[in-house]
């Protein structure tokens, strides 16, 4: 086999191939074995069709089935022995491929790049960690109360603070009058547009007003992006929002605290713990973006496009968990990929950064960690270890864990040869 390689880019090479003949015979004689073998004409039983009539009636066929597996083959052989690992499939260009020749093709490909590690310890990184003021801690509190409050039907005039339901008629301009019983949003918390939310302002149950609208720039209906328009709102109920007073009984109802103190120190508890998360990832960041600025290396763009699609895909499963179908909102994906460009390109940069450093300092997983993790997915999901286990290994997802704690350890790591300065 010869395969030639031509650097193009930093990430990207062309490999120039040419199989030899006998690889090439061979892989002609098999397709011809195959189709010969489904092959089907007047006067013949199926299968039994000569071999000269099969060049003759099959030739695309017996073509294609050899471009289908030989291509293939001999493109990953040839990657090996140019010991080259491509992040995405090949791009084929000027192929070659007749009964009695050499197979030629060229292929251009991505692959990561070669990183030249500098200093990674004993860099002084600038790091404050924040605590937990007394003023969190109330702030939480009134949280929780905000999330008990009950709404109570009123008769007076809705006002900022109070839940409406609502009919209203909304007709854009030069569109179809678009019609919405029994909707229900809080006065003043921009949950709708700021012409109607203030149409409402002033109205009791039976009321109602009408108010020119128009509508953002950046809606997320293309379609009317900076339309005017004209709403009907009419106001069918008000309600008042009641929020408990802040005391024992409080504590007492939300089941796990005897008294208001008890609470304000579990409330206190849980916020330490999340702001110990947030300072770790803080940490974390910091560390990192230390280390991107000392080296320099470019990504190849395969791997930047896919990091744009997983967080494309996380925001629409978000949308999903909210009950919203990510498929009736019309997407800007040229634009959306733009945005999300920048931060899709320093996680890609992050993740070879750190996955160089780790195979340098050789802090990949032991099997024995692996396999704890295993457990506790398996105790949590209350299934048998060994059946998560072939899942997780079918999903790709115990490939996925195993970088996680890659990850983990590398930057527990960096951060034990960091010089932290407040």
């Amino acid at each position: 086999m010869k395969v030639a390689v031509e650097e193009l880019e930093a990430c990207k090479r062309r490999l120039q191939v040419e199989a030899p003949e006998d690889l090439v015979r061979k892989a002609w004689e098999e397709a011809y074995g195959r189709v010969g073998r489904e092959a089907r004409l007047p006067g013949f039983r199926k299968g039994h069709v000569p071999r000269n009539l099969v060049r003759l009636h099959f030739a695309d066929e017996v073509r294609q089935e050899v471009a289908r597996r030989l291509i293939p083959q001999v493109y990953h052989q040839a990657v090996v022995e140019a010991r080259l690992h491509p992040v995405e499939d090949p791009a084929f260009h000027e192929v070659t491929l007749e009964e009695g020749s050499p197979l030629k093709f060229t292929a251009v490909v991505e692959i990561k790049p070669a990183i030249n590690l500098g200093t990674y310890t004993g860099f002084v990184v600038r790091h404050a960690p924040s605590q937990v003021s007394d003023e969190d801690g109330e702030r939480a509190l009134e949280h929780l109360r905000e999330q008990h409050a009950e709404f109570r039907s009123v008769t007076r005039s809705a006002d900022v603070g109070d839940l409406v339901i609502v009919d209203y008629v909304l007709t854009p301009e030069g569109m179809e009058p678009r019609r919405e019983q029994g909707y229900a949003f809080l006065v003043g918390s921009q949950a709708v547009l700021p012409e109607i939310d203030e149409a409402a302002i002033g109205l009791a149950a039976g009321g109602e007003r009408e108010t020119r609208v128009r509508f953002p720039d950046d809606h997320r209906r293309e379609e009317l992006r900076g339309k005017s328009g004209v709403a009907l709102v009419r106001v069918v109920e008000v309600k008042e929002k009641t929020v408990p007073p802040l005391d024992d009984e409080f504590a007492k109802a939300l089941g796990q605290h005897a008294t208001l103190d008890e609470l304000r120190a579990a409330v206190r508890k849980e916020l330490e713990a999340a702001r110990e998360r947030d300072n770790r990832r803080a940490l974390e960041d910091v560390v990192v973006d230390a280390l991107l600025a000392q080296h320099d290396f470019g990504v190849p763009e395969a791997m930047v496009l896919r990091q744009v699609a997983r967080m494309i895909e996380h925001a629409r499963e978000g949308m999903r968990r909210q009950g919203v179908d990510p498929d009736h909102i019309r997407w800007d994906y040229e634009k959306l990929t733009e945005e999300l460009r920048p931060g899709a390109l320093r996680a890609v940069r992050r993740a070879l950064l750190l996955e160089a450093i780790a195979e340098k300092e050789d802090l990949a997983p032991a099997d024995g960690d692996v396999e704890a993790e295993v457990e506790k997915i398996a105790r949590a999901s209350q299934r048998p270890a060994p059946a998560v286990r072939r899942l997780m290994e079918k999903s790709g997802d115990l490939d996925a864990l195993r970088f996680s704690l890659r990850e983990a350890r590398t930057l527990d790591f960096l951060i034990q040869h960091a010089r932290i300065e407040s």
